[in-house]
């Protein structure tokens, strides 16, 4: 990566969302990642709920525990707030609690909300208030539609970092604002598109198979602090990863990993 005259890079970070338990694309994306020489990883949520391989992924990301800042996703709260009856009814939460050992959930639970880095940077999962909303789109149409500046400089609540780096609608994006601010989703390392039903049925589709990451770099220049973005797209044994979850009845999610597209 070259810079112009003057121009120094003074942080770069590496940030990766709902990784959703697919081993297979975190470890595709952590070596591509150890190739841009990024000086900090964040992972922002949803880490381990997903029919494929929950104890592996917690176990890689154990191995490099020291190296990435973590906060917590609405569906790692779904895991360890589950009643009985709750994963009684779900199999593939079942499948998620009996595979994983009791220290990922109590590392899980120990997770923060959000997370302020360098002094510049903040992270969330959905939203500084509420890990279930969506920051940058709207889906009552049942289609994700770009937020307005105002909806979403209102969703901030007076969160006045230059950058905000969100996951949870696993479509990757970038949007600045118009106080200068730039607010980055991640896209999804795991799990490529969704239907969901809340707050309206609604679907995000990222039309490929491959695993996603951003890369946030901050340039000291002549003119003052810049940013730059990067959206990556990293192939992997997506193949691997919808076999399991197709072994565990989920043929949504195998169509999902499989095409980037939901049923």
């Amino acid at each position: 990566m070259s810079y112009s005259k003057g121009a120094k890079p003074i942080i770069t970070i590496a940030a990766i969302s709902d990784i959703h338990s697919n081993v297979f694309a975190l470890e595709a994306v952590l070596k591509d990642i150890r190739q841009r020489n990024a000086t900090q990883i964040v992972n922002l949520g949803d880490i381990l709920y997903g029919p494929i391989a929950p104890k592996a992924t917690y176990e890689l990301l154990m191995k490099h525990q020291k190296d990435i800042i973590t906060i917590r996703g609405n569906q790692d709260r779904q895991i360890y707030e589950a009643t009985t009856a709750d994963i009684d009814s779900n199999p593939t939460l079942q499948f998620i609690v009996e595979d994983l050992p009791n220290e990922a959930i109590q590392w899980m639970k120990a997770l923060p909300f959000d997370y302020e880095l360098d002094g510049n940077v903040y992270l969330c999962h959905g939203s500084p208030t509420d890990d279930m909303v969506y920051l940058l789109e709207n889906v009552e149409t049942g289609q994700p539609i770009v937020r307005s500046d105002s909806d979403i400089l209102s969703i901030l609540n007076d969160i006045d970092k230059p950058i905000i780096i969100c996951g949870h609608t696993h479509t990757p994006r970038m949007v600045k604002l118009s106080t200068g601010q730039i607010v980055i989703n991640t896209g999804s390392v795991g799990y490529p598109a969704y239907t969901d039903d809340l707050p309206v049925v609604h679907k995000m589709q990222n039309y490929s198979p491959d695993a996603s990451y951003a890369l946030v770099t901050g340039i000291e220049t002549e003119q003052g602090k810049q940013w730059k973005v990067e959206h990556i797209k990293v192939p992997y044994d997506f193949e691997a990863a919808a076999k399991l979850a197709l072994k565990n009845d989920r043929k949504d999610w195998e169509f999902a990993l499989k095409t980037g597209r939901a049923l």
